[in-house]
């Protein structure tokens, strides 16, 4: 007998392995990637979002307008079609967990893992290259990193590795700090 949890991961898997095919045979990968990445973190930080897409009660047609609006001219129309087709399948809720693991299957292939390191600013390109490296180094691994922009983080940045958190936020030296007086 299954589980819900376990149908839900399958399902999250199933997802992601599609989306995969899908854009590997459009030959987007990397950039399907980073607009469903940016997307799922998008819904993951609006709660009138989440509600939006999630509301059974909303036609399906409103709750695709709501992805269309969102995306138009900021994503490919490929990775529009499969925002919306991760909500047509009522599966909003999941599209975080079916985005995030795309991407480790897409990284994956490239014999890379993912980082997704949190920032109160967007990073410019030296920054992201000196971050990638040391990241790479600190964990013995080729990182491809992704950032979410975080205002709650004050200064400095947390990366997330998998199971690997590594926080060099100034509020977290300053715990360490007071942790040591």
């Amino acid at each position: 007998m299954t589980t819900s949890a376990e149908q839900r991961g399958g399902r999250v898997e199933a997802y992601a392995q599609a989306i995969l095919e899908i854009a590997r045979v459009e030959e987007r990968v990397t950039l399907v990637e980073d607009d469903l990445f940016r997307f799922a973190r998008a819904l993951e930080a609006s709660e009138p979002l989440r509600v939006a897409l999630t509301d059974a009660a909303m036609p399906l047609e409103r709750r695709l307008s709501v992805i269309e609006e969102l995306t138009d001219n900021k994503a490919l129309p490929l990775s529009t079609a499969l925002i919306d087709m991760v909500v047509a399948a009522g599966l909003a809720n999941e599209f975080g967990a079916i985005a995030d693991r795309f991407v480790e299957l897409a990284a994956a292939q490239r014999e890379h893992e993912v980082a997704e390191v949190r920032s109160a600013i967007d990073l410019d390109d030296d920054q992201l290259q000196r971050l990638t490296a040391a990241l790479s180094r600190a964990t013995r691994k080729s990182i491809e990193v992704r950032v979410v922009i975080d205002p709650s983080v004050l200064g400095g940045v947390v990366a997330r590795i998998g199971d690997t958190v590594i926080d060099g936020t100034v509020r977290h030296r300053l715990e360490q700090m007071k942790a040591q007086l």
